[in-house]
């Protein structure tokens, strides 16, 4: 028997979503509220239905969302590669379309951390000659 809840991890900074999709009618829940008042930037929502929208099932599936740390551009991307990771353990035929759109890619850039003797992680204190 084939489970009716598929899962996927996305981390992106330091931002963590665990997703779960489930065949429904394509209401998209994070953090238990909706979609569109966890994240009110249009970025983010376009960011977030890009997987769905590549492999044209943006109404096939209710999809569950708990995504901490960051912020909210962190997060989005958390759940971009966590969507299209469960999409992935659902329909593995469906990697063809996400894998050259470059949405199972985990994005490792982080903020580097700070040097002592040195105000940020790359920046000098001002150097006077004389």
């Amino acid at each position: 028997m084939a489970p009716t809840q598929y899962y996927g991890t996305g981390r992106r900074k330091t931002a963590v979503a665990r997703v779960f999709i489930r065949p429904g009618s394509g209401k998209i829940t994070v953090n238990h509220r909706d979609f569109e008042n966890y994240f009110i930037r249009e970025s983010a929502q376009l960011i977030i239905r890009q997987a769905l929208a590549l492999v044209e099932s943006t109404s096939d599936f209710d999809v569950y969302v708990n995504v901490c740390g960051g912020g909210k551009s962190g997060q989005a991307g958390a759940v971009r590669l966590g969507l299209s990771r469960a999409l992935v353990a659902f329909n593995p035929n469906y990697r063809a379309a996400l894998k050259p759109a470059g949405l199972l890619t985990r994005d490792a850039r982080k903020v580097e951390r700070k040097k002592y003797g040195r105000p940020g992680a790359r920046k000098r204190f001002q150097f006077s000659k004389r």
